[in-house]
């Protein structure tokens, strides 16, 4: 009898949220790596495709394998392609075993390869790009764990000086008036493996702009082994649906014995019509090739008129 095909691998989830693309996969226990090309920054690390090396920065959620089993790989390629060193963002408690996991391999490999890794205390923040900062805050997991939003900081003029000449503007800057101010713009939050808890209440999380999270668990019948795990259940969604802000809430990290046709039925099941097309599947190929498909005609028929 002639065997069987290997498995095929899984395909990289691609999502185009303007201006961000979203892509990675996201299988719960085998592995999980998000990365947003924008911003040079890359979610968890669960494995190191080659299409996620150029991000410089790793922000890590949590320790286990399915998301951190890639970290030496992810620093050891972009060594190798001359993309220079990658930074690993993690929480405190992981610093020390991160780098012990990169002495391990210099015993392995008889070299030492560049990395640098950057302890985040909660609600801590660390620039990657400019004006653009990555905060950590404290999530609730089986294991040390954070999630991360990335802010934009812009200065812009203050309401009451909005409608004034430019030369009066020249003026009041040069008597040393403030005329300007900061203010604090959410574009990406990740949340990682977490369950419930208040960090779903933060500002910074309801308002960013592309909110991506967990949901392990759809099934009815599935909602105690939410809780065990510390995972999230779709009706922790429709919650978040009610209070979010964001325009897209992509979720990930469903698991492998949740067939993708019966993930879209329970989404389109339990969410609301008012919310269904704010809700995203990273590894819904099929149904987000689509709609990138048309996202491109679109853009296209644009481009003709």
């Amino acid at each position: 009898m002639i065997p069987r095909e290997p498995t095929r691998r899984l395909q990289l989830g691609f999502l185009y949220i303007p201006p961000f693309r979203v892509q990675g996969i996201s299988v719960a226990g085998e592995q999980t790596v998000v990365h947003i090309p924008e911003l040079d920054v890359c979610f968890d690390i669960g494995k190191a495709p080659r299409s996620v090396l150029s991000a410089k920065y790793v922000a890590l959620s949590h320790g286990h394998m399915d998301h951190a089993a890639g970290i030496a790989y992810y620093f050891s390629q972009r060594q190798f392609q001359g993309m220079g060193v990658g930074t690993l963002v993690c929480h405190p408690a992981l610093e020390q075993p991160i780098r012990d996991v990169m002495n391990a391999w210099v015993k392995l490999e008889g070299q030492r390869t560049p990395h640098n890794v950057v302890p985040l205390e909660h609600n801590g923040e660390l620039e990657i790009k400019n004006h653009v900062y990555l905060r950590g805050f404290e999530t609730v997991h089986t294991v040390a764990s954070m999630g991360f939003v990335v802010v934009e900081r812009r200065s812009k003029l203050k309401p009451e000086f909005i409608n004034l000449p430019q030369e009066k503007l020249l003026e009041l800057k040069n008597r040393g008036e403030q005329i300007t101010q900061t203010i604090e713009i959410p574009l990406i939050c990740y949340t990682g493996d977490t369950y419930d808890g208040e960090h779903f209440d933060r500002d910074d999380v309801l308002n960013a702009q592309i909110l991506i999270t967990e949901c392990t668990f759809l099934e009815k019948e599935h909602r105690e082994r939410a809780s065990v795990g510390k995972h999230l259940h779709i009706e922790d969604i429709l919650q978040l649906l009610e209070r979010s802000k964001a325009k897209a809430l992509v979720l990930t990290h469903l698991s492998r014995r949740t067939h993708m046709g019966l993930a879209r039925r329970r989404v389109a099941e339990v969410v609301p019509p008012q919310h269904r097309d704010r809700v995203y599947l990273l590894m819904d190929n099929r149904t987000n090739r689509a709609r990138y498909e048309r996202q491109v005609s679109e853009a296209e028929s644009k481009t003709v008129q």
